[in-house]
């Protein structure tokens, strides 16, 4: 069954944190992965994961970071991984499926933002290859435990920043035009929510079902280091001190309430036999229609409580489908298996 991309009416909000959406689920028995799940929104989506149940895989490229940020929660267990590296990421996959464990939950929330332009070994730009490469190949290795789950979701962290571009499938890699951090960091995210209507497709029979999702703009986390504070201020994501706006009726929210949407998607009963929709503020965003997209490119943080809403080349099943065939030929993972 498909999805329309349009909301359910969740009873959330803006404000939900992910320990209010994830209430009275229970997740004992159940195995969940999430990718940079020791700092931001992933440490908070870990620890009440944990907390209802769940143990908990993060996978690590500084183990010594992350053991000391998940060292109070329960559940627990820590992996390496370089989603840069594709080997790693292979080794990490077939050690994970080497334990013949079920794959209930998988979060791709790693991310990096409008880092200057920096290149993989294989000469692929670093948002595009962390934030969705890594994840595409990730994804597809850890298939077999996917299907082991008999009903498993896997969710990935997007942005509202896909406003700034849609994927250049002729060069994602910004080999022949100039690069631009925040171009590269809007293509990035709409290949996430590419891929997880794409991904969604396929896993249906299966079982399998995938989200992406705005978790909100949460300064307080590592994403924001290569923004300046006056870069910052002048987004009104900072205040005249230096310090982070909480404001969620205008998307301006905590680390807690940052987490929901990622946790709702993962978790909620309200999303039983959905999938491959984009989501925000614990529940399915509009769509926006094709004429508002250029006003909508350049809309202020300041807009009140209403949806933001998904761009329709980041839906468009077309696209996802070449960005697919695309993902295969750049990292060498032909087929799901």
């Amino acid at each position: 069954m498909n999805t329309k991309q349009e909301p359910i009416g969740s009873g959330f909000g803006a404000a939900s944190t992910a320990a209010e959406v994830i209430r009275g689920i229970d997740l004992s028995g159940k195995t969940a992965i999430v990718t940079g799940g020791y700092a931001g929104i992933g440490l908070e989506t870990v620890r009440v994961l944990s907390a209802a149940g769940a143990t908990v895989l993060v996978p690590a490229r500084d183990k010594t970071k992350a053991a000391a940020a998940v060292q109070d929660i329960a559940g627990v267990q820590l992996m390496e991984l370089d989603l840069l590296d594709p080997v790693s990421i292979d080794d990490f996959a077939a050690a994970f499926l080497a334990t013949r464990r079920p794959l209930h939950l998988l979060i791709n929330n790693a991310g990096i933002m409008a880092n200057p332009l920096t290149r993989d070994a294989r000469g692929y730009e670093s948002q595009f290859a962390t934030n969705h490469l890594g994840h595409f190949q990730l994804t597809l290795r850890l298939w077999p435990a996917l299907i082991r789950a008999d009903g498993a979701r896997v969710v990935a962290v997007s942005s509202w920043g896909h406003r700034f571009s849609p994927v250049d499938l002729d060069d994602p890699n910004f080999l022949q035009r100039p690069y631009d951090p925040w171009l590269a960091y809007g293509q990035s995210k709409t290949a996430n929510i590419l891929f997880a209507a794409q991904l969604d497709q396929i896993g249906q029979q299966e079982g399998i079902r995938a989200f992406s999702l705005h978790p909100g703009s949460i300064v307080s986390t590592d994403l924001a280091r290569y923004i300046s504070v006056e870069d910052l201020r002048k987004a009104g994501v900072y205040d005249q001190e230096g310090k982070p706006v909480i404001d969620p009726a205008r998307g301006l929210k905590t680390i807690q309430q940052g987490a929901a949407t990622t946790v709702w998607c993962a978790t909620s009963p309200q999303l039983a036999e959905m999938g491959g929709v984009y989501c925000e503020n614990s529940d399915i965003a509009p769509l926006i229609p094709a004429e508002r997209e250029a006003e909508m490119h350049t809309v202020s943080r300041h807009i009140g409580s209403r949806p933001l809403g998904v761009f329709q080349y980041a839906v468009d099943r077309n696209i996802a489908h070449r960005l697919w065939k695309l993902s295969e030929e750049l990292t060498g993972v032909k087929e799901i298996v």
